[in-house]
């Protein structure tokens, strides 16, 4: 896994927990987990782009 992935996935799993915080209190703001849902999302995205990129050979 390159690091940029492994940076990407770290952030989505933090996002992930941020998420589930949110939702779990008794009224949770519904911007910040539209913005929240929406940056996870981008980050997935960018994810499957990196993981579609041909390995680059290692010098």
């Amino acid at each position: 896994m390159s690091n940029q992935a492994f940076r990407l996935l770290e952030h989505h799993q933090k996002l992930d927990s941020r998420l589930r915080m949110l939702q779990s209190l008794r009224w949770p703001d519904p911007l910040e987990l539209a913005r929240l849902k929406k940056l996870k999302l981008a980050i997935k995205d960018r994810l499957a782009r990196v993981a579609r990129l041909p390995a680059r050979s290692q010098r």
